[in-house]
């Protein structure tokens, strides 16, 4: 590894139980390490604080303290595999302790982005090494022979003549020693791997098979109380006035009150607002909320209509925006073209639609706060709930649950709040807010809808000269700022401005869009209507070229080379990563694009209605190909036969993992790419449950997945939403194969 990966910045060291009680609250009858983790340097004077904690216990258990939450990822697995791989533990002796949200103890414990197996890769074996050789060192001392004789091998350190002690049996002789420096730690070789790379089930499934999971929404607690809120259906919106004289009518309704409205735009973590009713039990409550009677001002969203917003951004997008990259000269290239294609490509909102919708159950008592609930982000959570109710920091206890389901939208602390604000009205009676399925899909954080203009220039022997994509979204800052009118750098470097292709002239655009509703981030971001639209035209010139799709996108790709985007676009954020560390290769993207395209059976005769379409597309570092086979029937029904992707995420952790989040990574941008799709009439949400917004059924699925994936030693990335991008293109394509129909709004409607 080289200087500039954020592992020279961790610290490994032993620490005593006493202290490791007071930072986890656990008991540890052996030795404990402490990982921190950091982006930058330790400073002298600054106490250690670790954020990840390996306990090995006298009775052979190890105990580690799992600092990022599972929602379906796996990621409450894959760290830990790694620290004991590197350990040489039994899998079966290691137990998972969910971490509570805290900053100071744990470190960034944000569970987004797909960053936490890339981040914590190399810190997580160092751990596990570290504990390997204390282990070895401690036998070595008390058979008084050299650790060079003695290695560790299955929860044991076996000695050169064959004898053997357990684990728990030298927790008491490791814990006196130091833990070794980091330069001198000695990393297992890639051969001797046992769980890093290989199938594992996930440390949860279990529990979640036997029904003893713990999500969110299962917590109870003694005397606990129900609340539900009647919110504004348009963004911004207040009540004028309430009549609750019907509803306090039902018997269970425990309280009913206003919470102040936010207005508009109020940011991520500031509750909308509402009527609340507190009951003894959900019916109760949502059967108050129904009697409620309220009379609305309905703010400065009560006339949007997204249709006509869309409209407006198709005839902005056609005059020139904000340039954010620019190479050559796009407008020479395009006014000297033998022709030029031109396409504009829309997609609508997209929901969340988590299976598990946001809920959060609080008490506040004697000047503090304890939660229970399926958050991502859980120190933003803690920060907003402390600031919301006045609070110091370390009077706010965050129990994080599972999570069923989330793609962003738990990562945002409003449902929380709201939790946290109630359980403070309500005065030492435990309270649990539940947002019904109207609730989540009226009043989310939306996936921002999108106008994509994109302009080719061609020569007469047809080679692509110019390129102009400009991108038009409500961008995810307008919901705190209004000032934030046009899409940021960070959100454009999201599949557009990191265009891979070897295109001499290039000129990527924002254009303005005003944030109408609130906009979050839904799995895998922009890159959704980014790879939508630049899919489709790669395939739209192939088919004006009358080249091969797959052979298009290689020539266009040009020579393997790493795309100098650092160059190109001053500020580009390369997913927080250092773009000489996780350049943009090409000859990585080819790989992918020719592994798909082989396993896929690409170029094979295809019967009348069948065809394959393809996409090749980066994000978070990962590297995806997708290729798509329909047979649409002669009444127009559509199949999806094969689904294939070529995956190249580096060095692959839990091998289980990677092809899961492929195959339900399908399905779920399936939703979005046939059947999804959030309109907005006089300013509200006319979807609100799932007889109006489709989602993806089993008939719908793939009849056959397959994840091919790229082996390699480069480092690990994210596979958590790479699987979204390429699928929706991929499809449009396919369904122009088999139709000769180019479809080029998302969802996808066939006639």
């Amino acid at each position: 590894m080289d200087s500039s990966n954020p592992i020279e910045n961790t610290v490994i060291k032993k620490i005593d139980r006493r202290t490791f009680l007071k930072a986890t609250g656990l008991t540890a009858t052996g030795i404990v390490l402490g990982l921190q983790v950091g982006c930058s340097p330790s400073k002298p004077g600054v106490p250690f604080s670790p954020n990840v904690y390996l306990s090995i216990n006298s009775d052979g258990s190890v105990m580690i303290v799992s600092h990022r939450q599972e929602m379906g990822t796996g990621i409450r697995t894959s760290l830990p595999m790694i620290v004991a791989d590197e350990l040489e533990a039994d899998w079966k002796k290691v137990e998972l302790i969910q971490a509570v949200g805290d900053e100071k103890k744990y470190g960034n414990q944000n569970t987004d982005g797909s960053f936490s197996v890339r981040m914590f890769f190399e810190p997580m074996r160092k751990a596990g090494a570290s504990a390997r050789m204390m282990l070895e060192q401690a036998a070595a001392a008390k058979w008084k022979v050299d650790v060079s004789e003695c290695k560790a091998l299955n929860h044991e350190v076996v000695h050169s003549s064959g004898k053997k002690i357990g684990f728990g049996e030298l927790t008491e002789e490791a814990a006196k020693l130091t833990a070794p420096k980091d330069e001198s730690v000695v990393l297992k070789k890639k051969a001797d791997w046992k769980y890093i790379g290989k199938h594992m089930n996930l440390y949860d499934v279990p529990d979640i098979v036997k029904g003893t999971a713990v999500y969110g929404i299962d917590v109870v607690k003694p005397d606990l109380k129900y609340a539900v809120i009647l919110r504004c259906p348009v963004a911004g919106g207040k009540a004028k006035s309430f009549s609750d004289a019907e509803a306090k009518k039902i018997d269970g309704v425990v309280k009913i009150f206003e919470m102040p409205a936010s207005g508009f735009p109020a940011g991520l973590e500031v509750p909308q607002g509402g009527i609340v009713v507190v009951a003894t039990s959900t019916w109760t409550a949502i059967s108050a909320r129904k009697a409620l009677q309220v009379e609305w001002d309905y703010g400065v969203n009560a006339s949007y209509d997204s249709v006509a917003d869309l409209n407006e951004l198709k005839e902005k997008s056609r005059k020139k925006g904000i340039v954010h990259r620019s190479s050559g000269d796009v407008d020479k290239a395009i006014s000297s073209a033998a022709s030029v294609l031109e396409s504009t490509y829309v997609t609508q909102y997209l929901a969340h639609a988590p299976m598990e919708t946001p809920n959060a159950t609080a008490l506040v008592k004697d000047g503090k706060c304890e939660m229970w609930a399926p958050v991502q982000h859980p120190q933003w959570v803690r920060e907003s709930v402390a600031k919301t109710l006045g609070l110091e920091l370390e009077n706010v206890t965050i129990n994080i649950t599972l999570l069923g389901g989330a793609f962003g939208r738990k990562s945002k602390p409003d449902f929380a709040v709201e939790a946290a604000l109630i359980a403070k009205e309500m005065a030492g009676i435990p309270i649990k807010v539940l947002w019904t399925r109207e609730d989540d899909l009226t009043h989310d954080y939306y996936h921002a809808c999108s106008v994509q203009h994109i302009r080719v220039a061609l020569d007469k022997n047809k080679n692509v000269k110019g390129w102009t994509h400009r991108s038009a979204f409500p961008p995810i800052g307008g919901t705190s700022n209004v000032q934030e009118v046009s899409p940021s750098l960070g959100e454009l470097g999201l599949g557009a401005i990191d265009f891979p292709y070897d295109i001499p002239n290039i000129s990527i655009e924002a254009i303005e869009a005003p944030a109408r509703t609130r906009i979050g981030w839904l799995r895998s971001v922009s890159n959704i209507q980014h790879a939508f639209a630049i899919g489709s035209m790669l395939d739209e010139i192939a088919s004006h070229r009358n080249v091969d799709p797959v052979k298009n996108l290689l020539e266009l790709l040009g020579p393997d080379r790493n795309v100098p985007l650092n160059e190109y676009i001053k500020g580009f954020d390369n997913y927080g990563e250092p773009i000489e560390k996780f350049p943009c290769n090409t000859a990585r993207m080819r790989k992918v694009i020719e592994l798909v395209s082989e396993k896929s059976g690409w170029g094979k005769p295809l019967p009348k209605g069948h065809g394959m379409g393809i996409c090749a597309h980066r994000s978070f570092l990962t590297y995806v190909a997708c290729v798509v086979y329909v047979v649409i029937d002669d009444a127009g029904k559509l199949t999806i036969a094969e689904a294939h992707y070529a995956v190249d995420c580096g060095q692959v952790v839990n091998r289980n993992s990677v092809l899961q989040q492929f195959e339900g990574g399908f399905v779920f941008s399936l939703s979005g790419a046939l059947k999804g799709g959030i309109s907005f009439k006089d300013g509200r949400a006319e979807q609100t449950n799932f007889d109006t917004l489709g989602v993806a059924r089993m008939t719908d699925a793939p009849i056959q997945t397959h994840v091919h994936i790229v082996e390699n030693d480069e480092m690990p990335t994210g596979v958590g939403e790479p699987p979204v991008p390429p699928v929706a293109p991929a499809l449009a394509n396919a369904i122009f194969a088999a139709t000769g129909k180019r479809y080029r709004e998302y969802p996808i409607k066939l006639s």
